[in-house]
């Protein structure tokens, strides 16, 4: 079993692989051992990782990654499966914003029809984030048609800003890589559990700080990268950090005015 933390709440990766993506926002699987960069250019190389929290109370999802089925059985499952637990269980979704990297897990399609991934959970989605996906059903980063069955299923929690989920369950908007993009923090018995979505995405981003033209406002994710780092380092944060690889937790610490990285 991967575990990743044993305390009050346990976190286990769900990691779905290395992808590359260019401007048709289509993710082609990326195998570094028998794959060359130079042979797709114009592309981003990118790591796939949801992170599964389980609790006393809860079984939570951190965002539900690409959606891809394999031996007729979403990805994501089988993922699950793997660290013990039958995704019927899962009772929250928590989403940090809708780009189909992040969102296209929430549902899957069997025999022609499209099913709620979770039907027992809650999917916790800013409001504005969900009323932007669905202004902009003709971009490539959305699939609306998913979210049409999420619409209709009575599972959509809408959060509004920043605030508290339940007593442990703190969200934040952020609006750097996307205009309503959210991002979590969960604190129970001490310990302390951030999900960054793409506004942390990396632990290697922590250690330069550059503005990327894929953000809404690269500015802002930039400056907030630069937040959640001091932050981190001042709270005791787990960082959980989704296009990280395998190794997608760290904690953080400032030495002699610069960051160091411990793996979690």
């Amino acid at each position: 079993m991967n575990l990743l933390i044993l305390y009050a709440m346990k976190v286990f990766s769900l990691y779905e692989g290395s992808y590359s993506v260019d401007v048709s926002k289509e993710f082609i699987p990326f195998d570094p051992e028998i794959h060359k960069k130079k042979d797709r250019p114009g592309s981003l190389f990118i790591h796939i990782h949801p992170f599964l929290i389980q609790t006393e109370d809860d079984l939570i999802l951190l965002d539900t990654g690409l959606g891809q089925m394999k031996d007729g059985e979403l990805v994501l499952y089988s993922n699950i499966k793997k660290q013990g637990f039958d995704p019927q269980d899962i009772t929250l979704v928590l989403l940090s914003h809708l780009h189909k990297d992040h969102a296209s897990g929430m549902t899957y399609e069997q025999n022609g029809k499209i099913n709620l991934s979770f039907p027992n959970a809650e999917y916790v989605i800013q409001r504005s984030e969900w009323e932007n996906a669905f202004g902009n059903s003709d971009s490539d980063s959305y699939e609306t048609s998913k979210l049409d069955v999420l619409q209709r299923s009575g599972n959509l929690h809408l959060v509004e800003g920043s605030g508290q989920l339940n007593d442990y369950i703190s969200f934040e908007l952020s609006g750097g890589h996307t205009e309503f993009h959210q991002v979590f923090l969960l604190e129970k018995e001490g310990e302390k559990f951030f999900f960054g979505g793409d506004e942390w995405p990396e632990q290697a981003q922590i250690l330069r700080k550059f503005a990327a033209k894929y953000d809404f406002n690269g500015k802002k994710a930039m400056e907030l990268r630069e937040e959640y780092a001091q932050r981190a380092a001042k709270e005791g944060w787990t960082g959980l950090f989704y296009h990280d690889g395998k190794s997608a937790t760290a904690k953080i610490e400032i030495k002699e005015d610069s960051y160091t990285i411990i793996k979690v």
